[in-house]
């Protein structure tokens, strides 16, 4: 479902239609870019992605739907810089009621009984994807319904997601089960039916909102299990170091192909086990950045912890990207590009970020 070859990554950036885009984003068959493994995986950047189609003459205020949703995962990105290991615990304000801090086996199997949920769930499991109000659906029912802690459901989500992206993922969650907003976010039968084209009645969720934020856990939910989440990492190859030249870290939130790709270098792409010990992914997605890596030529794939394999003898050699994932990383460090370079540091809301942001774009 998702191409893997750099021309054809950069063919998908030139289909998109802002547009459109704005106008259907939120139906299940809306002109969504499907851009975000690519993103998230730093194979390419929002910034590249709002240039390449401003340069086609569109207006920033014609396209302003677009723009926003490329600066949330600036903006996600900038709290977890901010905040860092904080955003792994409520943000704002304890989420409540929580009643378990486990996930209901009926979203884990699929089984909720909400057709279009259900349907959203085995699409996950089979391509990696899963469209974002969907994933707003599943959360709410976790959440807000079955009264789970967000923690455990958005390491599961994020396991099986090709975009995984911890900032994009922890914080979704968090804004929907109201630890990182100022109210929970809620959808019933109506919302999914509207969206999602599906014709359900009489379901728990075929309620008014009224009777949602008051509603017992509904009996589907109930049954809670522990997640076991383990990554399979590939077998690591036998580094070799060329002396003479810098060395170009990689990693799992960046696999940028153009890179200094004039630049002759030692290319390593860098997985560190105790990372994904710590947010673990499928092997889907294990998968998908092998295939990835495959278009940076010369590329090393290592499987071990930096501080092991690089002593200080190394640190004047090494380049790599900032990310708050790699903050333990000796070297010189490179920039990420930002939409609004400009615009930098926590804000408490993405609404006094965008504030920023709109007054230098709009």
């Amino acid at each position: 479902m998702f191409v893997t070859k750099q021309s054809e990554i950069l063919e998908l950036i030139d289909a998109v239609d802002p547009i459109l885009y704005g106008k259907t984003r939120n139906h299940i068959d809306g002109a969504v870019t499907k851009l975000s493994p690519y993103i998230s995986r730093g194979v390419i950047s929002t910034k590249q992605i709002a240039q390449t189609v401003l340069d086609k003459d569109y207006k920033p205020y014609q396209i302003e739907i677009f723009l926003k949703e490329l600066a949330w995962r600036d903006y996600f990105q900038q709290v977890w810089i901010s905040k860092r290991n904080e955003i792994d615990e409520d943000l704002k304000q304890s989420q409540h009621p929580v009643s378990n801090h486990f996930i209901s086996e009926n979203i884990v199997s699929a089984n909720t009984s909400i057709n279009a949920i259900d349907q959203g769930i085995k699409e996950l499991y089979a391509s990696g994807y899963m469209h974002n109000h969907l994933r707003m659906y599943v959360a709410s029912c976790c959440c807000n319904l079955a009264q789970s802690h967000w923690m455990q459901p958005a390491k599961w989500m994020y396991y099986h997601l090709l975009d995984a992206d911890w900032a994009s993922n922890a914080l979704s969650w968090q804004w929907v089960a109201g630890s990182f907003s100022s109210k929970k976010y809620f959808a019933n039968q109506e919302n999914i039916n509207k969206y999602c084209y599906t014709n359900q009645k009489n379901t728990f969720l075929d309620v008014s909102y009224d009777a949602l934020v008051s509603m017992d856990i509904p009996e589907v939910l109930k049954s809670t299990a522990p997640l076991s989440l383990q990554t399979n990492l590939p077998v690591s190859d036998t580094l070799t170091i060329d002396a003479e030249l810098p060395i170009y870290i990689y990693n799992f939130y960046n696999l940028d192909l153009n890179w200094d790709v004039n630049i002759k270098a030692n290319r390593i792409l860098l997985l560190e086990p105790q990372f994904f010990k710590k947010y673990p992914v499928a092997d889907k997605t294990i998968d998908f950045i092998l295939s990835l890596a495959n278009n940076i030529k010369g590329i090393q794939i290592i499987v071990g912890e930096f501080d092991a394999i690089f002593d200080k003898a190394f640190h004047n050699h090494i380049h790599y990207k900032e990310h708050p994932a790699v903050t333990h990383y000796k070297g010189v460090e490179h920039q990420r590009d930002w939409i609004f370079e400009k615009v930098q540091g926590y804000f408490p809301s993405f609404y006094s970020y965008w504030k920023k942001c709109e007054n230098i774009i709009l």
